[in-house]
C-alpha cells in the first residue's frame, strides 16, 4: 500500500472532464460515503488514519487548475484536517475562484464520513479510500488488539497503479475508427415541482436485510439492480400524468469498468447504461416491467458494447482539431452537450454492492452508506454483512416518490427502517 510519491501535474481523465464546466450549487458533483461504527469516534486516531491513507491515493491531494486547453490537477501539498461534521450533506467541494483539495473527511458522533468531487474519483474508487481509511483507524484505534500482527488488507495497488488513467491505456485508434452507431436522441419524462431552499438536499434512506432484497430479486429472476430498477420505474409511472406517459422513463446507471477490463485505478473509470420503459397506464405489470428492464440492461451490458461506447467518448479527446480547440469554447459546448444528454434522462440508479471488509474488524462497524448530489432523481445502494442501504437524493420539497418507491419495497416482504435529513419524515 506504498510507492513513490506523485508530484506534479496530471490530466484529467476522460470521464472527469465533463465535471468542471457542468458543476454549478444545484448540483456539485460530490459523492458522499460514510461508515457507522459502535463506537465513537477518536478524532486524533481519524487523523492519523488520513495521513496513512493519503500515502496510497497521492492524487487525492490536487487541486483543479485551469489550463489553456484543459482543466488539469496539480500536485498540492495542502494538508487534508479531519474536521467534526458541519455543512449540509455534499456541500460543493470545487470552487474555480479557490485553490482547495477537491475532499474532505469529517466524523460525527459514531460515523466517518468522505466526500469528494466526482473528477477525482468515482463510486469505486471513493469506496477503496473510505475502506482503507476505516481500515486505518480501526487498526490504530484498537492496535493492542493484533498482538500477532494486522489483519491483511485487500487493495495493495501500487501508488503508479491508484492513479493510473484506465480510459488512457485501454484507449485504441483503430477500435475508434468504427465506433457504434448512435443512437436516435429521446425526451424523457422529469420530474418537476417546487424546489428546496438554497440548493438544499433532501435525503431519504432505507435500512434494510441484504439477503430479504437479495431473495425478493432471484425470486424474480433479475439482479438486485434490476429489482430496484423495476420498483423505480413503477414509482414514477405512479406520480406520471396521461401526458406525461407520451415520454419514455430513462434510468442511467453507472457501471464500473474494472469489472470488465483489468484496472486498480482509484480515478474514474465507469462507463454508463440507459434503460427506458414507455408506460401506457397507471396501472403497469411489475413483471412485465421486470423482464424489459432485465432484456435492455443485458444487451447493454457486454464488454464490446461498453468498449465501443467507452471508445467512441475517449476519441474526442484524442482527435487533433478537438485538442487545440481553447478550453473556454471547450467548456461551452460541454455545457450544452451536457444540457442535451439530460434531456434525454429521468434519474440515475446506481448499486455498488457488496462491501467487505477484513473479518477481525467487522465487529466495530454497524453499516456504510452512501449518496451524492443531485438535481435530478438519484436512488444509490450498498450492503455490509445483511445490511443493506437504499439511499435517494433529492432537490425537491415532495418526497412522495420516493415514499412511494420504498412502500413498494416493502410489500414485497422487505422490512424497512427509514433515516431522513428532514426531522418531520422520520
Amino acid at each position: 500500500m506504498s510507492g513513490r510519491k506523485a508530484t506534479g501535474w496530471s490530466r484529467l481523465d476522460n470521464a472527469a472532464k465533463i465535471f468542471p464546466p457542468t458543476s454549478d450549487r444545484s448540483d456539485p458533483k460530490v459523492f458522499r460515503f460514510s461508515c457507522e461504527l459502535y463506537e465513537q469516534v477518536d478524532p486524533e486516531a481519524l487523523q492519523s488514519a488520513l495521513d496513512l491513507t493519503l500515502e496510497s491515493f497521492p492524487h487525492l491531494r490536487s487541486v483543479l487548475r485551469r489550463g489553456l486547453f484543459w482543466y488539469y490537477l496539480d500536485h498540492s501539498s495542502l494538508q487534508a484536517r479531519v474536521e467534526e461534521e458541519h455543512l449540509p450533506p455534499c456541500a460543493p467541494l470545487y470552487d474555480p475562484t479557490r485553490r482547495g483539495l477537491l475532499f474532505r473527511v469529517f466524523y460525527y458522533r459514531r460515523r466517518i464520513g468522505f466526500e469528494v468531487y466526482h473528477a477525482l474519483t468515482d463510486g469505486t474508487g471513493a469506496l477503496q479510500f473510505l475502506r482503507m481509511l476505516v481500515y486505518h483507524y480501526l487498526t490504530i484505534r484498537h492496535r493492542d488488539e493484533f498482538p500477532d500482527g494486522l489483519p491483511p488488507f485487500d487493495y495493495d495497488a501500487s501508488t503508479g497503479q491508484a492513479s493510473d488513467d484506465s480510459f488512457r491505456r485501454y484507449y485504441s485508434d483503430h477500435a475508434a475508427s468504427s465506433p457504434p452507431a448512435p443512437q436516435k436522441p429521446v425526451r424523457a419524462h422529469h420530474l418537476t415541482g417546487a424546489r428546496l431552499p438554497e440548493y438544499r438536499l433532501r435525503v431519504l434512506e432505507a435500512e434494510c436485510s441484504a439477503k430479504e432484497v437479495v431473495g425478493c430479486a432471484r425470486a424474480r429472476g433479475v439482479t438486485v439492480t434490476g429489482l430496484l430498477a423495476g420498483l423505480l420505474f413503477c414509482a414514477v409511472n405512479e406520480e406520471m400524468t396521461v401526458r406525461e406517459r407520451r415520454r419514455p422513463v430513462v434510468l442511467t446507471i453507472p457501471v464500473n469498468l474494472r469489472k470488465y477490463f483489468s484496472s486498480e485505478s482509484a480515478r474514474n473509470f465507469f462507463g454508463i447504461v440507459n434503460i427506458s420503459y414507455r408506460f401506457q397506464g397507471p396501472d403497469a405489470d411489475f413483471d412485465e416491467v421486470l423482464q424489459s428492464l432485465t432484456a435492455g440492461m443485458a444487451a447493454e451490458l457486454t464488454p464490446e458494447r461498453l468498449a465501443g461506447r467507452m471508445q467512441q467518448l475517449s476519441a474526442l479527446e484524442h482527435n487533433m482539431l478537438t485538442r487545440l480547440v481553447p478550453l473556454a469554447f471547450k467548456d461551452f459546448s460541454l455545457r450544452i452537450a451536457d444540457r442535451v444528454s439530460k434531456r434525454g434522462v429521468t434519474g440515475a440508479l446506481s448499486n455498488l454492492g457488496r462491501i467487505e471488509m477484513p473479518d477481525e474488524l467487522c465487529r466495530y462497524i454497524r453499516l456504510f452508506d452512501v449518496f451524492n448530489s443531485t438535481n435530478r432523481l438519484q436512488v444509490c445502494a450498498c450492503s455490509f454483512g445483511d445490511r443493506m442501504m437504499v439511499s435517494c437524493t433529492s432537490p425537491l420539497v415532495s418526497a412522495d416518490l420516493y415514499k412511494r418507491f420504498f412502500r413498494s419495497l416493502g410489500e414485497l416482504g422487505v422490512g424497512l427502517t427509514i433515516h431522513s435529513n428532514q426531522p418531520e419524515e422520520e
